[in-house]
């Protein structure tokens, strides 16, 4: 199911179209718009990258798509040097890591660095892309604005903060149900199906521009009642997306300057791509170093400083929707996976994810360029790899 769920993730997302100006804020002048050289459409096919390309290309999103540039923290969380793992441990770090094509991994334990290492031509001061990653950073953000009144409840009706989906199929689903993506709303996430609704998110970005997300959502029908049916849709983070930017007035990257770049302490910029409305892609593709991956994790690990309600991440990562009985332990929570035993992490395709498991007080961040984009084995792989760390680590 995870796998599957991976796949679909760039759509649409990844289209060149020249952005609408950034909204105002008190980050605007701080956050600011990158255009890219001009590039063929068929160069911009994220999923038919090769293999060269792709390892390439994910360490540079920023020459390809257009995006906001977000200043690094003006107080970079410091990340010493902790005690090493067990040799053993080590060498099968690598040769997983090799055999996977994972291009960087990093274990934080007690906020210290216990085991780092980079392939594929990144580096500690490089950027990757994260594809799904960013949902957990929208999540992030969609409980900065409630903790900031710009959205009053979780319990408020999606239509409260985007009015064009009313008298859709959206009508009566609860922001809570967007973010658990149980809205009870239909849609198919099948990439390799060019009817899809995934695939058709490009023609609603010809056809609308910067109204091609609430154009193509509130046509979709309702095959469920709300909260009753779990389908994974990244149409529906983008609404998320949507939502944070009109309760709060301004760009995603601009308001994650302020709740999630400082207080985080980022210690390199950040890159998110834009959509055609000027916004940032709430289901998709963010660039950052690997050690402000791991800093997210840390971010969420200690409840994220404030910027959130109390308690927020312990709510966001754990499972209101279960996969039991095939994958006990698993689930899906506020834009965050849950895992067996209380840990939880985000995930994007070709291989990028941030794990953090509490009761080790543990965060592994890694990225890569795995040859499939849902990277079920690998993912499997790498997820085993975790578990044998936190158990190993006292």
């Amino acid at each position: 199911m995870i796998a599957r769920a991976a796949s679909g993730i760039v759509g649409a997302a990844l289209v060149a179209l020249a952005p609408l100006p950034a909204l105002a804020g008190p980050e605007a002048g701080t956050v600011t718009l990158h255009q890219p050289p001009p590039r063929a459409p068929e160069d911009l096919q994220v999923l038919f990258w090769s293999d060269a390309e792709r390892s390439a290309r994910f360490r540079a999103m920023e020459q390809w798509f257009a995006g906001h540039e977000v200043p690094p923290a003006p107080a970079p969380r410091a990340l010493p040097e902790g005690a090493q793992l067990a040799p053993e441990l080590r060498a099968e770090l690598e040769a997983v890591m090799a055999e996977t094509n994972t291009a960087g991994l990093m274990v934080v334990q007690d906020g210290k660095v216990r085991f780092q290492s980079y392939r594929l031509g990144l580096g500690p001061d490089d950027r990757w892309t994260s594809f799904s990653v960013a949902k957990s950073f929208t999540s992030t953000l969609l409980g900065a604005a409630v903790k900031d009144g710009f959205i009053t409840s979780l319990d408020d009706p999606v239509t409260k903060y985007i009015p064009g989906l009313a008298g859709s199929a959206y009508e009566g689903v609860s922001v809570k149900q967007l973010a658990t993506m149980t809205s009870g709303v239909k849609w198919n996430e099948d990439y390799t199906d060019p009817a899809s609704d995934v695939a058709q998110m490009n023609r609603f970005v010809v056809a609308y521009g910067p109204d091609a997300i609430v154009e193509q959502m509130k046509r979709l029908p309702r095959e469920a009642e709300p909260g009753t049916k779990w389908v994974y849709k990244t149409g529906e983070t983008n609404l998320i997306g949507v939502l944070v930017e009109n309760a709060v007035g301004r760009p995603l990257a601009e308001y994650a300057k302020a709740k999630i770049v400082d207080p985080a302490g980022f210690a390199g910029p950040m890159f998110w791509m834009v959509d055609p409305r000027g916004g940032n892609i709430g289901g998709c593709c963010l660039s950052l170093r690997l050690a402000d991956y791991a800093r997210m994790g840390l971010f969420a690990l200690e409840g994220g400083k404030g910027v959130v309600p109390e308690g927020w991440f312990a709510e966001a990562g754990a499972a209101k929707v279960s996969f039991a009985p095939q994958r006990p332990g698993f689930g899906y929570g506020y834009q965050w996976w849950a895992y067996p035993d209380g840990a939880y992490g985000a995930q994007g395709i070709f291989g990028q994810a941030i794990t953090i498991v509490p009761a080790k007080r543990l965060v592994i961040a890694y990225v890569g360029n795995w040859a499939q984009a849902s990277g079920g084995p690998e993912r499997a792989r790498l997820l085993a790899l975790s578990q044998k760390i936190a158990a190993s680590l006292d």
